[in-house]
């Protein structure tokens, strides 16, 4: 392949190829460059290396751009756009292009931040989890970190919807770089599973660098017990317990606990309920939403109805009172919080809110309710 050489796509759109980064069994990877706004792009190219696997795998490849496009995530690779023709089983997916070094190579060099990133890599996950979505090949070359020090969870070709069927023989198939959890002796594979591949990446890397610093080498350990039933199974449990570890180096002003204080009380006095399997969006998605929200009502004093801020952090069913609607000044001195806060202060007050949202009563999915007794909370 020519390097250097423009590439013409379909509709007008045309690329530099800069390089190529990778042939597999699916097809290939190269880097072209945009010069009308001067970025460059990951593409792969759906073609697999036997032809009477075209068909078969097409499948999963659409499956990797779906699973992408329901990833909002600073950890996780981004989807630009893509191109599928059906009737050839063939297409292209333009992804964000992550320039840096594995997470190994990373923290070999820069021992010294390590906690931070273990805490983004567990943020990446726990964002899967949060969407059911199964990564599938947890290794260090799947965990880039770019050269601003920030983790980019990449490579979701054998990613899947845990609530979709699995063939697990295709997972264990993997060349794997530690040793098996014992599940894997029952063909198991869950976020568990997942919780204990990065618990045995973050010990090698700890062991093989003599790292003195790691503040999280217990939870680690409670992360990488071989049996499923002494583990710790969710990265929900992984990351509550760590940013508890990291809290206690954290302080926040009078002024900043005061604008905290007053948008939770706010949130927490209009939700009435939650639905049980309700599940919350992290800090980078609820900022973004919460950032439209208020965008929209920005002239207003308060905003016209408490469902829109609500649905910025409840993922799932929720009762919401409308007896006394939420400030819009209370709104914009949060996200200037936000905006002002690092990654750790972020990740204090998530949890601090979906603390209090967790005292919230909980109800069972598709309550048949007493109208009569709701007259005041409006069910959504």
């Amino acid at each position: 392949m020519d390097i250097d050489k423009r590439i013409q796509f379909p509709l007008g759109r045309s690329f530099i190829l800069r390089k190529e980064l990778g042939q597999g069994a699916c097809g290939r990877t190269v880097l072209l460059h945009d010069d009308v706004i001067d970025e460059y792009f990951v593409c792969k190219k759906y073609s697999p290396m036997f032809i009477e696997w075209k068909e078969v795998l097409y499948k999963g490849f659409v499956g990797e751009i779906k699973l992408l496009y329901s990833l909002h995530h600073l950890n996780v690779v981004r989807v630009f756009n893509y191109m599928l023709y059906p009737e050839k089983f063939s297409g292209f997916i333009f992804m964000e292009y992550v320039e840096g070094v594995d997470v190994e190579v990373y923290l070999t060099e820069h021992p010294e931040n390590i906690n931070e990133v273990f805490l983004q890599v567990v943020d990446a996950f726990a964002h899967l989890e949060s969407r059911n979505i199964l990564h599938r090949d947890v290794r260090p070359s799947n965990l880039m970190v770019t050269n601003e020090g920030i983790v980019k969870v990449i490579d979701f070709g054998f990613g899947k919807k845990v609530l979709e069927s699995v063939d697990f023989d295709k997972s264990i198939s993997l060349n794997w770089w530690c040793e098996l959890p014992a599940e894997f002796g029952d063909k198991l594979y869950s976020h568990a599973t997942e919780v204990y591949f990065v618990g045995k990446l973050f010990e090698k890397i700890v062991r093989e660098n003599s790292i003195i610093s790691f503040k999280h080498a217990a939870l680690v350990e409670g992360m990488t017990k071989r049996l499923q039933d002494d583990r710790i199974d969710s990265f929900a449990s992984v990351r509550e317990a760590a940013l508890t570890n990291t809290a206690a180096s954290v302080t926040f002003t009078d002024y900043e606990k005061s604008t905290y204080q007053s948008f939770s009380r706010g949130l927490v006095s209009v939700v009435s309920k939650i639905v049980s399997d309700a599940k919350y969006f992290d800090v980078d998605e609820f900022s973004v939403r919460l950032r439209n929200v208020y965008n929209s009502v920005m002239l207003e004093s308060q905003v016209p109805s408490n469902a829109a801020v609500v649905k910025c952090f409840v993922n799932g069913g929720y009762y919401y009172s409308k007896k006394s609607l939420m400030s819009v000044h209370v709104i914009e001195e949060f996200l200037m919080l936000l905006d002002d806060s690092g990654k750790e202060k972020r990740n204090i007050i998530e949890a601090n809110i979906y603390a209090k949202l967790d005292a919230v009563e909980r109800y069972k999915s598709r309550p048949v309710p007493d109208f009569s007794s709701f007259d005041d909370d409006i069910p959504f």
